[in-house]
């Protein structure tokens, strides 16, 4: 079990994380928008459902891989700080251009969660991020490495539908000061660039410690 101090630490940075939005949160908001409250909540339910199979996948690998060696390990863990720095420097330099306001059809609620736990468990870059960002918080000197990442991963569900909860509350109440706004988007993009940048940089910093 990490120490108290990591879990918050941890807790700390995937708050902000969260707090700046990705695909899965650009799914709930537009779902919000789109068919209000109760909706965005259920995309948020099925978003979350799918984080469930992430973080056993990355218990499961993680596991295996300091199974096989510790050396791969810490090499994964700089490789993670690296791929943190470069999602950090992505989102700083993208243009608004890229995302274009989007319309969907109304769904079912069935269909909503299904389309949320689709969007987050098919999408590769939201795999690669949990065995980023997930190995920079564990260490392998306190036991066993897969129930650590699955009590950080616990954590991350728990906050993260606290966070999405709100941005579909909140998206929902504002609809239409929403839509369209290009303004918005890019502002968020920034913010989350600086929280990627300061992550990778922590992250390579520390992990020769472990």
């Amino acid at each position: 079990m990490p120490p108290m101090t990591t879990l918050a630490l941890f807790a700390a940075a995937t708050l902000a994380l969260l707090l700046v939005p990705g695909p899965a949160v650009v799914y709930i908001v537009t779902r919000s928008v789109a068919q209000g409250r109760a909706a965005g909540l259920v995309s948020v339910l099925g978003v979350h459902a799918g984080s469930v199979v992430h973080v056993t996948a990355a218990a499961l690998g993680i596991s295996a891989l300091l199974a096989a060696s510790a050396t791969a390990f810490a090499i994964v863990k700089y490789l993670g700080a690296a791929y943190l720095v470069y999602l950090g420097v992505r989102k700083l330099i993208k243009r608004s251009a890229e995302e274009e306001p989007f319309e969907m059809r109304r769904a079912s609620r069935s269909r909503l969660f299904g389309e949320g736990f689709v969007v987050n468990v098919l999408n590769p870059k939201t795999a690669i991020f949990f065995l980023a960002f997930l190995p920079q918080f564990a260490d392998p000197s306190r036991g066993p490495v897969a129930p650590q990442i699955v009590v950080l991963g616990l954590i991350w569900i728990v906050l993260g539908m606290v966070s999405d909860g709100g941005y579909a509350l909140l998206s929902s109440a504002l609809a239409g000061r929403l839509r369209g706004s290009a303004r918005a988007r890019r502002r968020l993009d920034v913010g989350s660039g600086v929280v990627y940048l300061g992550l990778g940089a922590v992250a390579a910093l520390t992990s020769d410690s472990v």
